[in-house]
């Protein structure tokens, strides 16, 4: 199995953006998504940054996917896809179906990103013909329905699973972020740069509930399915993907990448259990731990 960095999703400035990168260059990830991802008021990187970064990483040996936006809403967002799409020399993730439809008509191979619906496997089959040649399980899917449909005729195509990191849960129209500060979303002044992390919010029991990233819902607590790697493995799973919060996850990064199956059982599981989940992937609510 081999394993892969998710988009960053939150906006730090572009100093520690490169950092970040340049430090994960040096791991042993074999596969790093590029891009924004949630919301294209974040202008501390431009396109020809993203690209930049690309070339350094392939150069590093990583394979390098340059992700599409989650949530297309204005025709400026499409000129920037169709941009995405035509760089001429990596393939992309695609977060939406307007990133499907402008890759498979330049016969652009594309990576399924995990907010792409797909359900059930007419639905992968279907985006395999259109051109894709991995699929991200959708977060809230099971091992049980992984098992189902990689059982279903051997596959052609490559799979993917979120494995560690806050799950983004859903994209909206309405920046919450901004809302918080009483901000319109259309001169937001990029208040999302204050949270590094996102925003926790709590119930009123004081529990944490939801984590707040611009337009972004992610999850409170972060998923961690490090122990079932071998699992994976052992089903066909192809990816295993990570999305670190920040540079210092870079330890557990190395700890993962450098243990065979049988030793990943022994990495030390984070210090607060409580902000930790694995539900869904065994069936049950996604906020409980297994």
């Amino acid at each position: 199995m081999k394993y892969s960095l998710a988009p960053l999703t939150y906006c730090w400035d572009k100093a520690s953006v490169f950092d970040y990168y340049q430090a994960m260059s040096e791991t042993k990830i074999d596969c790093v998504y590029l891009g924004e991802v949630i919301c294209s008021r974040r202008r501390e990187l431009k396109f020809n940054d993203y690209l930049e970064l690309a070339h350094m990483l392939k150069a590093k040996g990583k394979q390098v996917f340059l992700s599409s936006m989650t949530l297309i809403e204005s025709q400026s967002e499409i000129t920037e896809l169709t941009r995405l799409v035509n760089n001429g020399e990596f393939a992309i993730e695609a977060n939406d179906m307007a990133a499907v439809h402008l890759a498979s008509q330049a016969k652009v191979p594309f990576v399924c990103g995990p907010a792409i619906n797909l359900y059930n496997r007419s639905s992968i089959d279907l985006m395999h013909n259109l051109g894709m040649t991995r699929f991200v399980m959708p977060y809230e899917l099971s091992q049980k329905w992984l098992e189902n449909v990689l059982r279903d005729n051997k596959p052609t195509f490559e799979t993917e699973v979120f494995g560690y990191g806050y799950m983004p849960l859903a994209h909206s129209a309405r920046c919450f972020t901004a809302k918080h500060h009483q901000q319109p979303k259309l001169d937001c002044k990029i208040v999302c740069q204050q949270y590094p992390k996102g925003l926790l919010t709590q119930t009123q029991e004081s529990q944490p509930l939801l984590r707040l990233n611009g337009i972004q819902t992610q999850s409170a607590a972060r998923l961690n399915l490090i122990d079932q790697i071998p699992v994976m493995a052992q089903i066909g799973v192809d990816y295993w993907r990570l999305s670190p919060s920040s540079i210092s996850d870079i330890e557990l990064i190395n700890q993962i990448t450098a243990s065979d199956l049988t030793q990943l059982a022994s990495i030390p599981p984070e210090n607060d259990t409580a902000n930790e989940c694995n539900g869904y992937w065994f069936s049950k609510p996604g906020m409980e731990i297994q």
